[in-house]
Protein backbone atom coordinates (compact mmCIF):
# COMPACT_ATOMS: atom_id res chain seq x y z
CA UNK A 1 0.00 0.00 0.00
CA UNK A 2 1.01 3.59 -0.52
CA UNK A 3 2.38 5.76 2.19
CA UNK A 4 1.58 9.41 2.02
CA UNK A 5 1.61 12.73 3.63
CA UNK A 6 -0.84 14.75 5.01
CA UNK A 7 -1.68 16.45 1.15
CA UNK A 8 -1.88 12.82 0.36
CA UNK A 9 1.75 13.00 -1.80
CA UNK A 10 2.64 9.30 -2.18
CA UNK A 11 6.08 9.06 0.08
CA UNK A 12 6.94 5.44 0.12
CA UNK A 13 5.11 2.23 -0.05
CA UNK A 14 4.90 -0.56 2.81
CA UNK A 15 2.91 -3.84 3.28
CA UNK A 16 -0.21 -3.51 4.96
CA UNK A 17 1.00 -5.40 7.68
CA UNK A 18 3.75 -2.97 8.20
CA UNK A 19 0.98 0.12 8.39
CA UNK A 20 -1.62 -1.39 10.34
CA UNK A 21 -0.47 -1.00 14.12
CA UNK A 22 1.62 2.16 13.07
CA UNK A 23 -0.26 5.68 13.62
CA UNK A 24 1.89 7.40 12.19
CA UNK A 25 1.97 6.02 8.71
CA UNK A 26 -1.04 7.27 6.48
CA UNK A 27 -2.26 5.38 4.22
CA UNK A 28 -5.08 5.73 1.28
CA UNK A 29 -8.86 4.49 2.23
CA UNK A 30 -12.43 4.85 0.05
CA UNK A 31 -15.89 4.64 2.14
CA UNK A 32 -18.73 4.80 -0.24
CA UNK A 33 -22.22 5.93 1.87
CA UNK A 34 -24.53 3.70 -0.09
CA UNK A 35 -28.36 5.76 0.57
CA UNK A 36 -31.66 4.42 -0.54
CA UNK A 37 -34.00 6.80 -2.23
CA UNK A 38 -35.45 7.71 1.44
CA UNK A 39 -32.24 9.30 2.23
CA UNK A 40 -31.65 6.47 4.97
CA UNK A 41 -27.61 5.18 4.98
CA UNK A 42 -26.17 1.58 4.48
CA UNK A 43 -24.29 0.44 7.26
CA UNK A 44 -22.63 -2.67 7.61
CA UNK A 45 -21.72 -4.77 10.71
CA UNK A 46 -18.13 -5.78 10.53
CA UNK A 47 -17.48 -9.38 11.20
CA UNK A 48 -15.82 -10.32 14.32
CA UNK A 49 -12.93 -11.85 12.74
CA UNK A 50 -11.98 -8.74 11.11
CA UNK A 51 -8.94 -7.53 12.87
CA UNK A 52 -10.42 -3.93 13.44
CA UNK A 53 -13.55 -2.67 15.12
CA UNK A 54 -14.95 -6.53 15.17
CA UNK A 55 -19.01 -6.91 15.53
CA UNK A 56 -19.05 -2.80 15.15
CA UNK A 57 -21.59 -0.75 12.72
CA UNK A 58 -19.33 0.76 9.93
CA UNK A 59 -19.65 2.52 6.63
CA UNK A 60 -21.64 0.95 3.69
CA UNK A 61 -17.85 0.41 2.20
CA UNK A 62 -14.25 0.67 3.29
CA UNK A 63 -11.44 -0.58 1.90
CA UNK A 64 -7.67 0.04 1.38
CA UNK A 65 -6.31 1.57 -1.96
CA UNK A 66 -3.53 -0.61 -3.23
CA UNK A 67 -0.21 0.99 -4.57
CA UNK A 68 -1.14 2.32 -8.47
CA UNK A 69 -4.97 1.97 -7.98
CA UNK A 70 -7.07 5.32 -8.54
CA UNK A 71 -9.72 6.39 -5.76
CA UNK A 72 -12.82 5.37 -8.22
CA UNK A 73 -11.33 2.00 -9.36
CA UNK A 74 -10.71 1.10 -5.65
CA UNK A 75 -14.05 2.44 -4.77
CA UNK A 76 -16.22 0.15 -7.36
CA UNK A 77 -14.00 -2.79 -6.40
CA UNK A 78 -14.55 -2.81 -2.86
CA UNK A 79 -18.81 -1.76 -3.18
CA UNK A 80 -18.64 -5.13 -5.41
CA UNK A 81 -16.36 -6.86 -3.01
CA UNK A 82 -18.49 -6.06 0.02
CA UNK A 83 -21.92 -5.23 -1.51
CA UNK A 84 -21.58 -7.26 -4.55
CA UNK A 85 -23.50 -4.28 -6.64
CA UNK A 86 -21.41 -2.00 -9.25
CA UNK A 87 -22.25 1.21 -7.83
CA UNK A 88 -23.38 3.71 -10.64
CA UNK A 89 -23.34 7.97 -9.91
CA UNK A 90 -20.73 7.17 -7.62
CA UNK A 91 -20.06 11.19 -6.31
CA UNK A 92 -16.83 11.95 -4.75
CA UNK A 93 -17.52 14.14 -1.29
CA UNK A 94 -14.74 15.19 0.60
CA UNK A 95 -11.54 13.84 1.90
CA UNK A 96 -10.01 13.75 5.77
CA UNK A 97 -7.25 12.10 7.60
CA UNK A 98 -8.81 9.91 10.36
CA UNK A 99 -6.06 8.31 13.11
CA UNK A 100 -6.47 6.34 15.69
CA UNK A 101 -3.83 4.36 18.16
CA UNK A 102 -4.05 1.99 15.80
CA UNK A 103 -3.48 3.59 12.29
CA UNK A 104 -3.78 6.49 10.28
CA UNK A 105 -6.03 6.62 7.31
CA UNK A 106 -6.50 9.63 4.63
CA UNK A 107 -10.54 8.74 4.02
CA UNK A 108 -11.71 9.53 0.56
CA UNK A 109 -15.54 9.62 0.88
CA UNK A 110 -17.82 8.96 -2.11
CA UNK A 111 -21.56 8.46 -2.38
CA UNK A 112 -24.14 6.42 -4.73
CA UNK A 113 -27.80 5.96 -4.10
CA UNK A 114 -28.85 2.12 -4.15
CA UNK A 115 -31.97 0.51 -3.17
CA UNK A 116 -30.71 -3.37 -3.03
CA UNK A 117 -30.88 -6.25 -3.08
CA UNK A 118 -27.30 -6.69 -2.05
CA UNK A 119 -25.56 -9.99 -1.78
CA UNK A 120 -22.99 -8.94 1.37
CA UNK A 121 -19.69 -10.55 1.60
CA UNK A 122 -20.71 -13.09 4.46
CA UNK A 123 -16.97 -13.17 5.24
CA UNK A 124 -16.45 -9.47 6.33
CA UNK A 125 -20.11 -8.75 7.30
CA UNK A 126 -22.52 -9.99 9.25
CA UNK A 127 -25.65 -7.88 8.70
CA UNK A 128 -26.34 -4.76 6.62
CA UNK A 129 -29.32 -2.69 7.08
CA UNK A 130 -30.39 0.85 6.15
CA UNK A 131 -30.59 3.38 9.09
CA UNK A 132 -32.23 6.99 9.23
CA UNK A 133 -29.73 9.89 10.54
CA UNK A 134 -31.23 10.22 13.71
CA UNK A 135 -30.97 6.31 14.47
CA UNK A 136 -27.16 6.56 13.43
CA UNK A 137 -26.57 10.55 15.52
CA UNK A 138 -28.05 8.47 18.64
CA UNK A 139 -25.96 5.56 18.35
CA UNK A 140 -22.62 8.08 18.38
CA UNK A 141 -21.01 7.06 21.90
CA UNK A 142 -22.87 4.10 22.79
CA UNK A 143 -20.60 1.22 21.40
CA UNK A 144 -22.33 0.29 18.78
CA UNK A 145 -20.67 2.08 15.88
CA UNK A 146 -16.62 1.95 14.69
CA UNK A 147 -15.01 4.30 15.64
CA UNK A 148 -14.05 5.39 11.76
CA UNK A 149 -17.79 5.60 11.35
CA UNK A 150 -18.09 8.08 14.42
CA UNK A 151 -15.89 10.35 12.40
CA UNK A 152 -17.22 9.66 8.84
CA UNK A 153 -20.74 10.81 10.22
CA UNK A 154 -19.47 13.94 11.62
CA UNK A 155 -17.32 14.76 8.45
CA UNK A 156 -20.63 13.47 6.56
CA UNK A 157 -23.00 16.00 8.49
CA UNK A 158 -20.82 19.24 8.61
CA UNK A 159 -20.15 18.42 4.73
CA UNK A 160 -24.14 18.35 3.83
CA UNK A 161 -25.08 20.90 6.27
CA UNK A 162 -22.65 23.28 3.67
CA UNK A 163 -24.46 21.32 0.36
CA UNK A 164 -27.18 22.98 -1.10
CA UNK A 165 -30.04 19.90 -0.46
CA UNK A 166 -30.18 19.32 -4.77
CA UNK A 167 -26.54 18.26 -4.78
CA UNK A 168 -26.67 16.32 -1.34
CA UNK A 169 -27.53 12.50 -1.85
Amino acid sequence: MEIVDRQGNTIGTAPRSHIHGNPSLIHKVVHILVFNDRGELLLQKRSMKKDVAPGKWDTSVGGHVPNGEDLITAAIRETEEELGITPINLKPLYSYIHSNTYESEMVFTHSCIYNGPFTFNKEEIDEIRFWDMKEIKNAIGTGLLSDNLESEIMKYLSFSDQTPLSSAP
